[in-house]
């Protein structure tokens, strides 16, 4: 399964209009953790699976979303629900109710990827406004059965190398 994963976009287009341009068809499935701040029914979110953000006005979009493929579960969420700033336990706990093998997750502005008991929890920063860091980034994730490969890349589509690895 090929996955792609952004966050944080708050009101732009143009990076999401480039990143659906670029692998819109190429994809799974290609994710927003929420913050995106336009309209559901917005034309550039549709190659997305998009969840609310505490920036997002719009009600339409879930709080949550369950992706399943290649026999993986993924809980897709904003963050700010589960206290991600502070830890990770309380969307670990989330993760383990729904019986998820990936998490993906914004909110922090701040890229990073950790496994916890098995499970992926994947931010994959902003691709906006970052924080910790000075690359505006998002993620792409190739599943199998026996392997996880992310990465993590900038807005103009290049590596982030240090932060390349499989599990």
């Amino acid at each position: 399964m090929n996955i792609l994963v952004v966050s944080d976009s708050h009101g732009s287009k143009e990076e999401l209009a480039d990143l659906s341009r670029m692998y819109a068809g190429k994809m799974d499935v290609m994710i927003h953790c929420g913050d995106s701040e336009l309209r559901a029914d917005d034309e550039v979110l549709d190659h997305f699976k998009v969840v609310r953000g505490n920036c997002d006005m719009d009600q339409r979009y879930p709080e949550t979303h369950l992706e399943e493929g290649d026999g993986r579960r993924i809980l897709v969420t904003h963050g700010h629900l589960y206290g991600i700033k502070m830890s990770l336990m309380k969307l670990k706990y989330k993760a383990e109710e729904l019986g998820a093998d990936m998490v993906f997750f914004g909110h922090s502005h701040e890229l990073g990827a950790e496994l916890m008991d098995g499970i992926l929890f994947l931010n994959p920063g902003s691709i906006l406004l970052p924080r910790g860091r000075h690359e505006k980034t998002y993620a792409l994730i190739e599943s199998t059965k026996h392997k996880i490969h992310v990465k993590f890349l900038t807005e103009k589509h290049e590596l982030v190398e240090e932060i390349e690895f499989d599990m």
